[in-house]
């Protein structure tokens, strides 16, 4: 098994051999979330695409809501794997596990008796409206899955095995793309084909992760007698797993509005927005994953009181991003207008244009996601989810506010300005804050 103890050891190569799996696991992801908006949009036209597109924001507080907790679970788990405290971390596991059952079950029945209500706060197009609830209903299915998968993946990192779960979700992704093109393309199901697709792959990866801990990872191995709750534990675990929660779900609460504003200008600005923002994700994708490399090293030296470690694994992660920031930048204004064509129904040309222009000012901007994800890693690993928890709320909301100043003025390219100022107040914060503590004396 892939274990990694970053107590010891080169830190830039324990970041770059957690990260760069991860990298590929979500690279993987948004492979299958592209071949999912190309397989409806080429066989279901502009407006079945648009009906799943429009439902991505709900989606994606559900999924960041539940990557949240299972991000805060990961850092005292990482914590207690430093320590070499294998009881408390088992302990930890199984509080998660359970707690996980019965929140997803919530999320689940209030998802899908308020899904209408859902789709008109962001102001769903009337001719996506149906297929739209539809799509969201059978989704919210699937999140029974997806927060067990999200706790399972988040213990397996917390132990430095970023590997494992990235084979899984290959795997998932793969019988989602296969099932898509079987109930979609040649059983003709709509977009209720395609939701389906999606809750039976995420069961899957749910499955192949517990199969996987049971026989192979005796840590987190758990038998009838581990099943329990600890109190004390539980308490620390919402405290911080509810602030990441807040903060992971704070971004895509605001997209919500910003989705709405968006809706406002058409289907084809939908089309195109969604579409260049799957490009956009792909942009920054290794450095959320950097991120997450920064947060396990920095909690697992944390807990074995490794302080200058500590130090030395922000200054790297920082280093790594500087060095990524120009060859993404590149391969996104080289790459723009074959992407969008790509991903827009039947090469729409009014897509296409409105995409690859929100591209080309987006692209100068990705080093901002950069510093911000590499020092985020860094606050969570501290557990000072609280900073992280601020500075997103600071960032959405002047993001938010300029969207909708700008982009009824200027189109969807407003959107990637309004991006820009919103990353600047961020950075401003966590920086201000991080120097700060350092002065008293908080960070050695």
């Amino acid at each position: 098994m892939a274990k990694a103890d970053m107590t010891r050891g080169s830190i830039t190569r324990h970041l770059l051999r957690y990260a760069v799996p991860m990298v590929l696991g979500n690279v993987m992801q948004l492979t299958y979330n592209a071949a999912d908006s190309i397989i409806i949009g080429k066989n279901l036209g502009a407006d079945a695409l648009a009906a799943v597109s429009v439902s991505d924001p709900i989606m994606t507080v559900m999924v960041l809501g539940a990557s949240g907790m299972g991000i805060g679970a990961s850092v005292l788990m990482s914590r207690f794997y430093g320590a070499k405290e294998t009881r408390r971390l088992r302990r930890e596991f199984s509080t998660t596990i359970l707690f996980g059952l019965v929140f997803s079950l919530c999320v689940f029945l209030l998802g899908t008796l308020f899904s209408p209500a859902l789709l008109r706060l962001i102001r769903a197009p009337e001719s996506s409206f149906d297929m739209a609830l539809t799509y969201l209903r059978i989704i919210f299915v699937g999140f029974l899955f997806t927060f067990q998968y999200n706790i399972l993946s988040s213990a397996l990192r917390a132990i430095g095995d970023s590997r494992t779960s990235v084979w899984f979700l290959g795997i998932s992704c793969g019988i989602n793309i296969c099932l898509d093109l079987l109930f979609v393309a040649a059983l003709h199901m709509g977009v209720a084909g395609a939701g389906l697709a999606t809750v039976i792959a995420e069961g899957v990866s749910v499955a192949l992760c517990i199969l996987w801990i049971e026989r192979r990872v005796p840590e987190l191995s758990l038998r009838r007698g581990d099943m329990v709750v600890d109190r004390e534990l539980l308490k620390e675990t919402v405290k911080s797993g509810a602030l990441t929660a807040l903060q992971q779900a704070a971004q895509p609460v605001g997209k919500l509005l910003i989705q709405r504003t968006i809706n406002l200008q058409g289907v084809a600005a939908v089309d195109a927005f969604n579409g260049a923002c799957r490009i956009d994700d792909y942009g920054r994708i290794p450095t959320q994953s950097l991120g997450s490399a920064i947060m396990t090293c920095t909690a697992q030296n944390r807990g074995a009181g490794e302080s200058d470690r500590v130090r030395r694994t922000l200054r790297r992660g920082l280093l790594i991003a500087l060095c990524y920031y120009p060859i993404i930048c590149a391969l996104v204004l080289a790459l723009k207008e074959p992407a969008m064509r790509l991903l827009s129904p039947n090469e729409n040309a009014e897509i296409v244009v409105m995409g690859v222009s929100y591209l080309a000012v987006k692209a100068w901007f990705f080093i901002m996601p950069g510093l911000t994800n590499a020092i985020q890693g860094f606050f969570r690993g501290m557990g000072s989810m609280t900073v992280v928890l601020i500075s997103t709320i600071i960032q959405i909301s002047v993001r938010t506010l300029c969207v909708l100043a700008w982009v009824p003025q200027m189109g969807i390219v407003g959107e990637a300005y309004a991006c820009a100022a919103g990353w600047t107040c961020m950075l401003v914060f966590e920086f201000g804050v991080y120097f700060l503590r350092r002065k008293k004396g908080m960070i050695r």
